[in-house]
């Protein structure tokens, strides 16, 4: 079925299909033909949504194998690609900051690039940790193979659903290509997701998730944030020790510690994650643009 996703305008799509479309994982997900594909895993059986953005609208192409799930793929949809937000209340605020005002001027209406599963989002955030875009792909996509659950997707190259907390329960740890130490986190991680310990639903406690996973050995607070910023929600999330965060504020003329960034960001409350799309689209990388093709 085919529908449209509307939006409060101004929408920018570039850092928003670019960062989904430069880090999918293979398999789960994919640019193809102007469009972000993905599987979607939904409470009823399985789905594969198709988005792609127009000037008043993102377009939606849904294939569920059971239609009860249409408001939750829709819902699912709409937080993936921030639809909710309201730019111009944020725009105004960040625009108060005369560094950041030209930012916001020149591409109005970013979004936050979320997602459609917080584990998902959760176990690519540790796979992700000191790693490049491609090493992280790579580590997500023999997840995937591994352990996720094989599809059938007759118009392009989706395979799998990304793997349940209780498919990666039983993962063996020395299987994984990873350093021990990373290991270690990635597998504490899914125990505490698959026994419910940590609550990533949009509804939840943000502090608490924050707490929870902060006291999880080898979460750190870039991890905690991007899991805050992305899976929880919080459009208030901020993490000032990012390397392309800090490499934004050097090309800026803004503080340099995470320490002193942060007090500088006080004033972009509560909307330092919109702010960091602002800053990450400094720089040159494929998450900042949509693709040629």
């Amino acid at each position: 079925m085919s529908l449209r996703l509307p939006f409060l305008a101004p929408l920018c799509p570039g850092n928003l299909f670019g960062h989904l479309a430069a880090t999918a994982v293979p398999g789960v997900e994919e640019w193809r033909d102007g469009a972000y594909r993905r599987t979607l895993r939904l409470p009823h059986g399985h789905g594969v949504v198709t988005l792609w953005p127009m000037p008043d609208h993102v377009g939606c192409r849904l294939t569920l194998g059971d239609r009860r799930d249409l408001p939750v793929a829709i819902s699912r949809c709409r937080h993936l690609l921030d639809l909710d937000a309201d730019p111009v209340v944020i725009g105004d605020l960040l625009r108060a900051d005369p560094v950041l005002a030209p930012l916001v001027d020149e591409h109005p209406g970013r979004r936050v690039p979320r997602t459609v599963d917080a584990f998902e989002l959760a176990v690519r955030a540790v796979l992700g940790q000191q790693v490049s875009t491609a090493a992280a792909r790579t580590h997500a996509a023999r997840l995937v193979v591994a352990h996720g659950e094989p599809i059938t997707d007759p118009e392009g190259g989706l395979t799998h659903l990304f793997p349940t907390p209780g498919a990666l329960a039983s993962l063996d740890p020395a299987k994984l290509a990873l350093p021990r130490t990373r290991r270690a986190t990635l597998t504490g991680l899914i125990a505490a997701l698959a026994d419910d310990a940590i609550d990533l639903g949009a509804g939840g406690d943000r502090r608490r998730a924050r707490a929870r996973l902060s006291a999880l050995p080898g979460i750190g607070p870039w991890t905690v944030e991007t899991i805050a910023m992305r899976a929880l929600g919080d459009p208030d999330a901020f993490i000032p020790a990012d390397l392309g965060v800090r490499a934004a504020a050097r090309r800026l003329g803004l503080p340099l510690t995470p320490a002193a960034l942060t007090r500088h960001a006080a004033a972009w409350r509560p909307w330092r994650a919109y702010a960091v799309q602002y800053l990450w689209a400094t720089g040159d990388h494929p998450v900042n643009r949509l693709p040629a093709a």
